[in-house]
């Protein structure tokens, strides 16, 4: 269990990178469904977008000995479910997104309880 949660959770990482790295290079058109945007919001989704490397990076460095990184690894899978979270206020305040952002809010939302109970089975106490 240990070994499988250490590779899901450093593939989980790696891949938080290449999205934010598309965006930092591409901008808000890598988004699947979007529009053409003004400046102010390429400039956040960018900016944003260095931050979720940040956090892919500090994934993969934990994932790398989650016994001893383990308040680090539930901080960083809380601040994902968060993301979850705040993807349905954004439903509740202007609707449902493009269908790729709705299977990504479920596995916001699925993804840290599983990586939870699976560390809890892994690293007992």
């Amino acid at each position: 269990m240990a070994r499988t949660l250490s590779t899901l959770s450093a593939i989980f990482g790696a891949v938080c990178c290449l999205i934010a790295l598309a965006h930092i290079a591409i901008g808000p058109a890598s988004i699947p469904g979007s529009v053409p945007v003004n400046a102010t919001m390429d400039s956040e989704d960018r900016f944003y977008a260095t931050l979720f490397l940040g956090f892919g990076a500090a994934m993969i460095w934990a994932s790398r000995d989650l016994s001893e990184r383990r308040r680090l690894f539930q901080a960083l899978l809380l601040v994902f479910f968060l993301g979850g979270i705040a993807r349905l206020i954004s439903v509740a305040a202007v609707g449902w997104p493009n269908a790729l952002f709705v299977f990504l809010t479920v596995v916001e939302l699925v993804l840290p309880p599983v990586f939870i109970w699976m560390h809890r089975r892994a690293y007992p106490g």
